[in-house]
Order: structure tokens, then sequence, then C-alpha cells
């Protein structure tokens, strides 16, 4: 891609995700994440209609009389967007391609978290850690996360959450919150996430395209696994088949399902061919 077209793109998703964060996200994020890092700040007595689970024994047991403690909310956070660059990325029959759609939800929550004043992380991963992108404040750098998602061409074409996952816990230490972008057709990364949602705010966005749901009645197609390449030739045209590869998708599907509901990690499935809108919205308010 030439550098002057790289740019029309870049300027593009900016200004339609700057002013959706801007307008309807921001004030989402902040009450969905924000308020949830909270620093500890001082001592008090107990007032009716307090917390309880905010007394502080040790203070209230040395002073004969209930103490709770006073909690504020924490100026920064850092935010990490772990984004798929694997090749099943480069699939879409609808409005875009899953990578397009990726890169826009990345654009959406990293200006919604500038606007809050937080930093910014990304970490780029197939089956490996393709790229790591360190927290930072500003609009250069969000430009320079749109950049890299747009034209970065991973190594490897396989998927592993896993490994992007473990290579988070080890790279930032202060607990963060954490966005997951993927399709996650990936080994089980279940042990993983759990882990990971102990110490940070886990969220996963879930994309995909509707033609990986079901297969339309289009006669003998030859299929190509964009992560392996592996060739398949398949009669779309016969019920049994379609019948068994929506079993197998409705089969994958509920395994991450689980996976999600085990850890305790929320989430929200996004397809190409929808409005990203309302499903973003819908996660950020069940939280």
């Amino acid at each position: 891609m030439q550098a002057s077209d790289l740019i029309k793109r870049v300027r593009k998703i900016e200004i339609k995700t700057r002013g959706l964060s801007r307008h309807i996200f921001a004030g989402e994020y902040h009450s969905a994440f924000k308020g949830r890092g909270m620093a500890f700040s001082e001592v008090r007595e107990y007032q009716y209609g307090d917390d309880i689970r905010n007394i502080d024994w040790n203070v209230t047991a040395r002073f004969d009389h209930p103490y709770v403690k006073v909690f504020e909310e924490e100026r920064e956070l850092t935010v990490m967007l772990l984004v798929d660059v694997s090749g099943s990325r480069d699939f879409g029959t609808s409005l875009y391609f899953k990578k397009t759609l990726m890169a826009e939800l990345s654009a959406v929550l990293a200006f919604s978290a500038t606007q809050n004043n937080d930093k910014v992380g990304v970490i780029l991963f197939s089956d490996k850690v393709e790229k790591f992108i360190p927290p930072k404040k500003g609009r250069q750098h969000i430009l320079r996360v749109i950049r890299e998602l747009i034209e970065f061409e991973p190594e490897h074409t396989r998927t592993d959450v896993s490994t992007a996952l473990q290579y988070l816990m080890g790279a930032i230490k202060k607990r963060s919150t954490v966005f997951v972008i993927s399709d996650f057709v990936s080994p089980p990364f279940e042990h993983a996430l759990t882990i990971a949602a102990r110490k940070h705010d886990v969220a996963a966005l879930r994309i995909c395209d509707i033609r990986e749901e079901e297969i339309p009645a289009i006669g003998l197609v030859r299929f190509r696994d964009a992560e392996t390449g592996q060739l398949l030739w398949a009669d779309a045209s016969s019920p049994k088949v379609r019948r068994q590869y929506r079993l197998h998708w409705d089969g994958m599907q509920s395994a991450i399902d689980d996976a999600f509901l085990r850890s305790g990690v929320d989430n929200t499935f996004i397809r190409t061919g929808e409005d990203y809108v309302k499903p973003l919205v819908r996660l950020f308010k069940q939280r």
C-alpha cells in the first residue's frame, strides 16, 4: 500500500471512530471501566448506609468503633488491546473484512480511552506475539496503532489466544483494562484467560462473518483454511453437508461461550455485516 493511500485510510478511520468515541462511547467506557479503577484514599468513621464490605477491621478494633475505607477513582488507567492478526482475519463477505472491523473497533476503544486520559497499548498476535506496542497517550500514538492494524503483515497465520494472554501477564504488571479482539478460533484458552482475568479487567470482542456460521447452497465448492492452507472440496448444495457444518460451528461457539462463562469474562459477538455500535454499547452496559 502506498503511503498516500495508507494516510487516507488512517484518516478515514480516525474521523469515523473519533466521532463515535466522543459522542457515544466515552461516557459508556468511563462508567464501565474507569469506575473500576479505585485507589485507597483514607479511613473515616462508619456512617449509616456505608457498604460493610469496606469496613477496616484493624482500625475498627483499635478505636473500638467502626471505620470504613474510602476509595477514590484512579486518575489514569492502562488499556491493552490484544488484536488477532492471524490468517482468518482476511475474510469478509459483507460490510467489512474481519481485519477492517477489528481496526475500527480498536480505534473506537483507543480514542475512548484517550478521552478519559488513559494510556493505550497493543499486542498483535497470531500463534505467537507478532508485535508489542507499549502503552502511551495521545493522538499520534493512536494513529500509529491504527496504521499498524491496517498494514501489519504477520509472520504466522495460525491463532493461539493463550500465547497473547501469557505475554500480557509478563509484560504488563499493573492492573489494566484488557480487550481481546479475535474470532477465538484457537486452541483451548480458558486456563490462560482465567489467570489473566484474576489480575486484569478483561473483556472480549468476538468477530465473525455470516458465511462462517452457515454455508449457502451454491453447489460444489473448494474451501481453503486461511490459517493452515488446507484445501477441501464440499457439495454445498447438500442439506446434509450444510447441516453438519452448522452443527460443527454451533459446537465450537458453545465451547467458547463456556470458556468465557467459567472464566468470568464479559464478551460480545460482532458480525462483519452488522453495525458494531449496538453490541459494543451492550458490552459496556452489561458491566
